[in-house]
């Protein structure tokens, strides 16, 4: 049985937000996502936040005796707040304030599972923490300290000096790791660039069905229908990238890879660390965006995307856009119109036409050819009967005609044999 969720209260400033109800209800989700549970929302509206305590004056009295008639001892703000803001606002209510930035940070640290996403969230967390010395992570810090007990002013001033470099050192350390990473990573790109495999990324907002997509797909035309991926109906319920080989009709393989899900406001710490988890996004042949068709913030969703694609510095590639969840809309599907899609990841006809627009996209270089291979050559039958897509095979006198749909690189190699 798991436990019990932890209790809060969510508080939002709207300061002429066109978009401040859309952004609460997903702090609602964000909440759900850390194992809480939101007992009471408090907002306010003014045209910008208080410098020193978020929230006006009688405002955050008000805050103050909520929590006093709640059992919540957690505040959760909907913006990201600054160091005084956090520490006015504890004093005011004495109960512990999260802003999203920090609950995001804490939901990222508890889903990470691979090395290299661990050590993203804890780059991103200490960079989080390093201007917040004054207020928790000082704390934290200072009672992991040896020697404590110092309580004159220098001393404190020594203290903060030294936890300010031991935050910095890790974050040192951590992006040499993260380096070392990256070189293993670099390896195997280029490995695949010299194989020509192709590569396709789905993005998207997180809880958009990415990994639903994924797994169909795996289950269809992936090597080991085992693999597959954790779907919850969760925001970021995945954040490690997934890779999964596929194996398309003809021979077309590609690899095909899960991206964690972008949500609005992705903290800047968060954007910069997640630039290698997300480079399989950067350096693919073909972007699916997954976008939730039944949401009716989904132009939102997808300007997010954007938006966050731009940030973490993903070229101008080539992009289906698959419109998910049709089914819970009462629109017909699938429908294509261009390269956007209006789709259902469980329907099998949806998928058939993904795989059709990917293929056509993804393997628009490829080229039919006619090639005659002499008997003594026939081992080269066998290898392009095993990795290209032979439409037609012909036993002749003098060897063996085949005809061939390959990439236009692969054609090259084998003009020799070729024929009209």
């Amino acid at each position: 049985m798991e436990p019990t969720p932890t209790p809060v209260i969510t508080i939002g400033l709207n300061v002429n937000h066109p978009n401040f109800d859309y952004s609460m209800d997903e702090l609602e989700q964000l909440v759900v996502a850390n194992h809480m549970q939101s007992i009471a929302t408090l907002v306010q509206k003014l045209d910008h936040p208080d410098a020193g305590t978020y929230f006006g004056k009688g405002k955050i009295e008000e805050l103050a005796d909520l929590v006093r008639s709640t059992d919540a001892e957690t505040i959760v703000a909907n913006d990201e707040l600054s160091p005084s803001q956090i520490r006015n606002i504890e004093n005011a209510t004495k109960a512990t304030v999260i802003d999203r930035t920090g609950l995001i940070l804490e939901i990222f640290a508890n889903r990470a599972h691979t090395k290299e996403a661990q050590l993203q969230v804890q780059l991103a967390k200490l960079r989080y923490q390093l201007p917040r010395l004054r207020t928790s992570a000082s704390q934290r810090l200072d009672q992991q300290a040896a020697g404590g007990g110092l309580a004159n002013r220098g001393a404190g001033e020594t203290k903060l000096e030294l936890n300010r470099r031991t935050i910095e050192h890790k974050i040192s350390h951590v992006r040499h790791e993260l380096k070392e990473l990256g070189r293993s990573y670099e390896t195997q790109s280029q490995r695949r660039k010299e194989n020509r495999v192709k590569t396709v990324a789905l993005v998207g907002y997180t809880n958009a069905g990415k990994s639903t997509i994924m797994n169909e797909l795996v289950k269809r035309y992936g090597e080991n229908e085992d693999k597959q991926v954790f779907v919850k109906d969760m925001l970021f319920a995945t954040l490690d990238t997934s890779v999964r080989k596929l194996e398309l009709p003809g021979n077309k393989q590609l690899l095909l890879s899960d991206t964690v899900g972008f949500v609005s406001e992705l903290p800047h710490q968060l954007v910069e660390a997640f630039k290698s988890t997300l480079k399989e996004a950067a350096t693919a042949d073909l972007l699916v965006q997954v976008v939730d068709y039944s949401d009716p913030n989904q132009e939102l969703m997808m300007e997010t995307t954007q938006r966050t694609l731009q940030e973490i510095g993903v070229p101008n590639l080539p992009m289906i856009t698959a419109f998910n969840k049709a089914d819970r809309t009462g629109s017909r599907f699938p429908e294509r119109a261009g390269e956007n899609l209006i789709m259902s990841a469980l329907d099998p006809a949806s998928i058939d036409e993904l795989v059709a627009m990917i293929s056509t996209q993804l393997f628009s270089d490829y080229v039919q050819k006619t090639y005659l291979f002499p008997f003594q050559a026939g081992d080269l039958v066998s290898t392009f009967n095993q990795e290209f897509d032979v439409q037609q095979t012909e036993y002749q006198a003098d060897g063996t005609k085949l005809t061939v749909s390959l990439p236009a690189s692969a054609a090259e190699r084998y003009q020799k044999y070729e024929i009209n």
